[in-house]
């Protein structure tokens, strides 16, 4: 397991920042088995290590993050870099720009070596959506690393990295952590900007971390919250630190969430680690007892109406005119745009669209996305109600452990049942963190999801430290 304070002790016994970055580069190309990444930034990297070592030799402030490699998802725009969004209508796209995050890593001193895998716009739950291939488990390639973040999180698991960062719009920051057996961080919506990242469902967009140690997702995530004038959604918080050592959980009042603990729905395994971290919460002084959210059984079709409703809209400018794919041979302006978007959408890309175009046109809208959007706020309300009396809940992240490549890719709807968990707290725009939290009988990680009340980021991460250092 590779930490931020490993690369750090590294640096500081005389170690050379451009002999790490090259080293995790090599471990990128060793793990191509594993499909993590669509592309290297070799060039940049190296570039950027020499930039850092100048000033390590003049004795100059390298940042919190000085000399530390990392992966993206790629969904950030970088410069020197191609952004995908795991597409071939964006197979070519050269960033313009660079994402606000990317910018802040950069400025703390962060080395971006590479673009990670993920399913086309971020549509899937298990990188099987990629026009790029699939991204294999690393505890078992026969297996999927989650979706649809499967190459950034697998990076980390395979100690190519120490952290990495991604979006989390459905849970794509949390499932894949939990197949993968690291920690996996969705902030509450607006704390990080999401200027120069691909969106996918604008209302649902969060930038997430992944690591090995809370204390590692705690750091890169507040270099990279905070307000930021290219995003109005951004959240306009007095400085913060989430460091757990600067906020220590104290005696809390915690939910078990009883929708989430079917044994009819649940692999046993799953029910079991959430209970087992229910026990060490309450070995550590907390109290634990079942809290039910009832809306939350069709958290699930909210989700898959809203969200294809903003994909639909934000794929819209995917035209073969502006930027992207093109397609040749078109007799018509109208004809281009149905070309370049057929042979350059795949079919879960097109089923979304499909679905969102549906829910928003005129004879269905008001049956379906307002009442979608209705019942969104119904559980809006219920959280709030939940988090008067509890400080926090958990819960399993996902109903299995990593199920096998092409199980569930016949039947979207089983597809998308791996979301049953991680929905409802981004319908929400609530934090939730999943915690590592042991194997099931095949060797396989399961994680627990903590979910907290919006801004209540400081006080998971504090819990993660916690749950990390039970026995």
């Amino acid at each position: 397991m590779i930490t931020i304070s490993d690369i750090q002790k590294r640096i500081k016994a005389g170690e050379s920042v451009r002999s790490i970055v090259e080293d995790a580069l090599k471990k990128l190309e060793a793990a191509k088995e594993y499909n993590v990444a669509i592309s290297e930034s070799r060039e940049s990297a190296l570039k950027h290590a020499d930039e850092i070592d100048v000033k390590l030799k003049k004795g100059e402030d390298i940042g919190a993050l000085g000399g530390v490699p990392y992966l993206a998802k790629d969904i950030f725009l970088a410069h020197d870099t191609v952004t995908t969004a795991g597409s071939n209508i964006l197979k070519n796209f050269k960033s313009p720009y660079q994402a606000t995050c990317v910018n802040r890593l950069e400025q703390a001193g962060a080395v971006l070596i590479g673009k990670a895998n993920n399913d086309a716009f971020g549509n899937g739950s298990s990188t099987e959506n990629s026009d790029y291939g699939v991204t294999r488990n690393p505890y078992d390639k026969t297996r999927v690393a989650g979706g649809s973040s499967g190459g950034w999180t697998a990076a980390v698991a395979l100690d190519i990295v120490p952290f990495s960062i991604g979006g989390d719009t459905g849970g794509s920051c949390r499932q894949p952590a939990s197949y993968c057996g690291v920690l996996g961080l969705k902030p509450t919506y607006g704390r990080v900007s999401r200027y120069g990242v691909v969106p996918y469902a604008s209302s649902l967009d969060t930038i997430g971390t992944i690591a090995n140690l809370a204390d590692d997702a705690a750091l890169v995530f507040g270099i990279m919250a905070g307000k930021d004038e290219h995003d109005s959604t951004t959240l306009l918080d007095r400085p913060v630190s989430f460091m757990p050592a600067d906020n220590p959980a104290k005696t809390l009042k915690i939910g078990i969430v009883s929708e989430h603990m079917r044994d009819d729905v649940v692999q046993p395994e799953v029910l079991e680690a959430v209970r087992t971290c229910a026990d060490k919460l309450k070995k550590a002084g907390h109290t634990v007892e079942s809290v039910s959210l009832p809306t939350l059984g069709v958290s699930l079709a909210v989700y898959y109406i809203v969200a294809p409703a903003e994909l639909s809209s934000n794929l819209s400018r995917y035209d073969g005119v502006k930027f992207g794919y093109s397609a040749s041979g078109a007799k018509s302006l109208e004809e281009l745009y149905g070309l370049s978007r057929d042979q350059g959408f795949n079919a879960e890309n097109k089923r979304r669209i499909l679905i969102g175009t549906y829910v928003l046109s005129s004879g269905y809208i008001d049956a379906y996305y307002r009442k979608a959007q209705t019942v969104r706020t119904k559980l809006i309300n219920e959280y709030n109600e939940v988090f008067k009396k509890y400080d926090a809940l958990i819960g399993p992240v996902a109903p299995t452990t990593a199920f096998v490549i092409g199980q569930n890719s016949g039947d979207p709807l089983q597809m998308y049942l791996e979301d049953l968990m991680t929905v409802g707290p981004s319908l929400a725009g609530l934090p939730a963190v999943s915690v590592p939290s042991g194997k099931d009988k095949n060797g396989l990680p399961i994680g627990v999801q903590i979910v907290g009340a919006q801004r209540g980021d400081a006080l998971l991460l504090s819990l993660a430290k916690q749950l990390e250092a039970a026995k």
